[in-house]
């Protein structure tokens, strides 16, 4: 169940905002273009910065994938519910990153490698797709 502390509209629109940088960034894949070049060096550093891009990129659609899944959370209902130990998230964290499934105990759990708060994200994102 959705907190009723929680501006949602203001959650939303934060959402809706990042959800549209990110699909903006997604699109724009000039970064990772190959091209040819005589000079060995500049082959390299090509390689190099389409590295990055392409990480960035990684980094970009996992965001876009947390946004999303945060969305349908608010459409269900349970926005604001730690996906792990179903405890309320705290407004404050939910204020800084609104698309948070843990809350911030979880969190540092599964930063940790705690197989169990690993295990729970998974199956709940396998649900969710």
């Amino acid at each position: 169940m959705t907190k009723p502390n929680i501006n949602i509209n203001s959650i939303m629109t934060a959402l809706k905002a990042k959800e549209a940088d990110a699909s903006r960034i997604l699109q724009s894949r000039d970064a990772i273009i190959i091209e040819k070049s005589a000079d060995e060096l500049d082959e390299i550093e090509g390689a190099v910065a389409r590295e990055i891009a392409i990480r960035n990129l990684d980094r970009e659609s996992g965001l876009l994938r947390e946004i999303r899944s945060a969305l349908r959370r608010i459409d269900a209902g349970t926005f604001g519910m730690c996906l792990h130990c179903e405890e309320e998230i705290s407004l404050r964290r939910l204020e800084a990153v609104p698309w948070a499934r843990l809350c911030l105990q979880c969190q540092e759990a599964a930063d940790r490698g705690d197989y169990r708060v690993l295990e729970t994200e998974q199956v709940r994102l396998a649900e969710a797709a």
